[in-house]
């Protein structure tokens, strides 16, 4: 799977078999994660580093975003020229990136929705995905 960000100044490829043979991507839909996303919902996809080619990574700006559930500030990375967001990434993922995968023209089918609580009443729930009620890997909603 490859993709870019709107200039094209920046290329992201990922060499993964089991990218879709089975459930990979989650939706977030924590404030932070919506405001990067500027959408109600972001997709994203947190996947091993070793798995992950950047061309043109010398053109990413870089914020520390302090506002996280964990109190763990996290890096959102984008690009220098047209903003658009790239990556993120968490000392709590030690070995793993959190792609946005609004720059691939195909994603991964999510296997899990985080921060279900923030969802709009319009929204409804993806069949087949794991329901946390805030952060992944939390509470599960029942």
């Amino acid at each position: 799977m490859e993709g870019t960000c709107n200039c094209g100044a920046v290329t992201v490829k990922v060499t993964d078999s089991e990218l879709f043979t089975r459930r990979r991507g989650h939706t977030c839909r924590c404030l932070n994660c919506k405001k990067t996303a500027s959408s109600s919902v972001a997709n994203n996809l947190i996947i091993e580093n070793s798995k992950i080619e950047i061309t043109g990574a010398q053109n990413l700006k870089m914020y520390s975003d302090p506002k996280t559930l964990s109190g763990t500030p996290l890096q959102r990375f984008f690009c220098g020229t047209c903003g658009n967001p790239i990556k993120s990434v968490t000392p709590l993922y030690e070995g793993k990136t959190i792609l946005k995968l609004g720059i691939f023209e195909k994603i991964p089918e999510p296997e899990w929705e985080s921060f279900v609580v923030n969802r709009q009443p319009w929204e409804k729930p993806l069949e087949g995905t794991t329901q946390y009620k805030t952060k992944s890997f939390g509470e599960k909603l029942e």
